[in-house]
């Protein structure tokens, strides 16, 4: 017994006028190994000796508490991305952590510690959306590092709290690093990437979530990474995580991952050289069975019990972080009351961030919003009124869901009928539905199609139950009979309103002529209807905006398994795209003025300021999310063609003028040279601001095309003082 629990009767680890880091490193010390591998498995036991109660490390929050009972439903991640607006995400993710807290500590009062129970969130999904066809991208922020490091950013501050003290819940960003597919070859794939793609691409946001966001927690992904293993690569968790960004955090393995190391990655023979490999490398924590082989390799040399305590440390320093060993009264998150759940505050965030994530992609004539005095509405088409599209994947049960058909019927004046036919399934070719929908479409004054995917056809290996590609998708056309439905449908001459559900692009090259207006809703949550409704009625103005590129179809890709950036993404993309990334209409129009900068001329090294002014020169109040970009006159041929540089969504009145400011970063200037560091030299430069990219297609389908001014930077090279 150590001197000051004698005098005291109470161990150091229950001490809470001491560090948490002295606190674990004195709980872990008390520890048998048989004890110690015990706590490195997501499904930790209980130690009665040590009055440690069991815990379950497993927990997922991407839009709303998962998959453990009613809850706020917030839209998919790649939804909450097309809102472009950090600050209501840092909002949605406060009311999840509030959320997550009462139920944790709601079950904790009723004995359970089960799985979904616990403080450890395994969100959120920040890999690059680098490939429309993965099917996990509708839980990614999109394809671009800027945007998904600022809104992973805000999502994590959200989660984890303000606390001097205390953890309200632990974040993990997921799945360091290079990962997006596919699917059904990711426990065994090697995703090649040469170090430009990796610092140019790959792990900006992941920094930013670590250094900036202070994670606490990082998953490792199934794939290897130029040969080592994710959830083992010196490279990728010594080296970076915690060598250059100086992460104290732990990390958890994705499911079955370390399993991998070695049945299918055939880095080693046998599950102790798995285990031993990912401990020695900095993986802590176990999200599987694998790790109860770490008995056998100790006793075999492959590692010591050093290694065990180091990660063991690690792992209660966050539970301690959470207030997980200190009196609950001590805590202050312990006190929220259970009935936050999907309270009616909740409930409203998640309508604004429906109608916020909306996104018009075309409104010929400006035909949306409806006109008042239509008397009759057939609503058509197979996701009309369907549950899965409103809740994507790990997701929670709202206690009630709005589905499209159901807000139309919730938001129409009492003069409009709404009629609705199925019109097709989802997926397969039968079209005997199509006559009836064709025939309440004749006997209508305008048409809502609801139409696209469902996570049913694309998700995670194993869950899109009618995928036939593990969840991913070969093709991006409409599925099944849609398109024939659609076809059928725009024959009539009645107006078609088509409002898309899916989590990733939908190419319709040849369905755009088809209809008046095209408006966006991914998996908008538990009140995508009520949202859709405001915005096709004009209750609600749209600005959203897209969050990757709509390609025509998959010709205009690389091949799915290359992971080069080379023609991806709108940063590397040459062909025109049906639908650019940041793309996105309103009911509302908006003039920029000249673009100021603070100088013409810099020094390598210095930032530049930038302002925007622009108005609102339309009758109707409403959102534009300002949009700067950044482009070297001089670049080399394997350069970015421009890249985001900042945003910011901002609302104004009808008439109403605003100036916004913002600064570019030397870093953000500087280019990733072909050894992954950064290099500013001297030349010219291009800043555009304005609600789009500075391409031609945005051009083309805004009417105008954003501000720009030249800058030029001298002297150099400029390197970082962290390079």
């Amino acid at each position: 017994m150590h001197s000051d629990e004698e005098s005291t009767g109470t161990p150091p680890y229950l001490d809470t006028s001491r560090s948490f880091e002295e606190r674990a490193k004195d709980l872990v010390s008390r520890m048998t190994l048989g004890e110690k591998i015990g706590q490195m498995v997501h499904d930790a036991p209980a130690i009665p000796r040590l009055d440690i109660p069991a815990y379950n490390w497993w927990n997922e929050c991407l839009h709303g508490v998962g998959r453990a009972g009613v809850a706020t439903v917030f839209p998919q991640a790649i939804g909450l991305a097309a809102t472009w607006n950090a600050d209501l995400l840092y909002h949605a993710a406060v009311v999840i952590s509030d959320e997550a807290r009462a139920k944790h500590h709601e079950a904790v009062r009723r004995g359970e510690r089960g799985q979904y129970q616990g403080l450890t969130f395994w969100s959120p999904n920040i890999n690059l959306f680098r490939d429309p066809r993965w099917g996990r991208g509708q839980e990614t922020y999109g394809e671009d590092p800027h945007l998904t490091g600022r809104m992973g950013v805000a999502f994590v501050k959200g989660l984890q709290g303000n606390h001097p003290k205390y953890l309200k819940v632990v974040a993990t960003p997921k799945h360091f690093a290079v990962h997006s597919g596919p699917e059904g070859e990711r426990h065994r794939f090697d995703a090649r990437a040469n170090a430009k793609d990796l610092w140019e691409t790959y792990l900006p946001h992941f920094r930013e979530c670590v250094v900036e966001a202070g994670a606490a927690s990082v998953m490792g992904a199934y794939n290897r990474v130029n040969g080592e293993a994710c959830c083992a690569s010196p490279f990728l968790l010594d080296e970076i995580l915690r060598g250059q960004w100086d992460f104290q955090g732990y990390v958890v393995s994705d499911c079955g991952a370390i399993c991998d190391i070695h049945q299918h990655h055939r880095i080693v023979d046998t599950p102790q050289e798995a285990a031993a490999l990912a401990v020695r490398n900095g993986c802590d924590l176990n999200c599987g069975s694998t790790y109860s082989a770490l008995q056998t390799a100790v006793e075999q040399g492959l590692l010591e019990e050093a290694d065990l305590d180091r990660a063991l440390v690690r792992l209660f320093h966050a539970r301690m972080r959470l207030g997980l060993f200190d009196p609950p009264e001590e805590v202050p998150y312990a006190q929220i009351p259970f009935e936050v759940n999907d309270c009616a505050a909740h409930r409203e965030l998640s309508l604004q961030a429906a109608i916020e994530s909306l996104v018009l992609l075309k409104n010929e004539d400006g035909f949306l919003p409806l006109s008042s005095g239509l008397e009759r509405i057939a609503v058509v088409g197979p996701t009309g009124d369907s549950l899965d599209v409103l809740l994507g994947n790990y997701n929670g049960e709202p206690s009630e869901a709005v589905t499209g058909l159901r807000g139309l019927l919730n938001r129409a004046g009492e003069k409009t009928d709404i009629v609705y036919a199925k019109g097709c399934d989802l997926t397969g070719r039968n079209e005997s539905y199509i006559q009836e929908a064709v025939v309440l479409a004749k006997e209508s004054q305008a048409v809502i199609a609801f139409m696209g995917l469902s996570p049913r056809i694309e998700g995670e290996e194993g869950d899109a139950a009618e995928s036939d590609f593990a969840g991913d998708r070969r093709e991006l056309g409409l599925p099944g009979a849609q398109s024939e439905l659609l076809r059928a449908l725009s024959k009539t001459g009645v107006p078609i309103v088509l409002v898309l559900t899916g989590g990733s692009v939908i190419a319709l090259e040849k369905e755009e002529p088809w209809v008046k207006a095209i408006l966006m809703a991914w998996y908008p949550g538990q009140e995508g209807g009520n949202a859709i409704a405001d915005v096709l009625f004009g209750k609600a103005s749209p600005g959203g905006r897209l969050p990757l590129t709509f390609v025509r179809s998959v010709d205009q890709l690389p091949a799915f398994e290359e992971y080069g950036m080379k023609g991806r993404t709108y940063r590397f993309m040459r062909e025109e795209p049906l639908y650019p990334f940041g793309f996105g209409l309103s009911y509302s129009q908006f003039s920029y003025e000249p673009l100021l900068l603070s100088s013409e001329e810099l020094d390598a090294g210095e930032p530049l300021h930038l302002t925007v002014s622009l108005r609102n020169v339309s009758p109707r109040d409403g959102d534009e999310v300002v949009q700067v970009y950044l482009t070297s006159t001089e670049r080399p041929a394997d350069a970015p063609l421009r890249k985001l540089a900042g945003f910011q969504r901002v609302r104004l009145r009808a008439g109403e003028r605003l100036i916004l400011n913002f600064t570019l970063l030397p870093e953000q200037m500087a280019r990733v040279d072909d050894e992954g560091d950064l290099v500013l030299e001297r030349g010219e430069f291009e800043v555009h601001a304005g609600g789009s990219q500075p391409d031609p297609r945005s051009a083309a389908l805004k009417g105008h095309s954003p501000m720009k001014a030249r800058f030029r930077v001298k002297g150099g090279p400029w390197r970082p003082a962290s390079s």
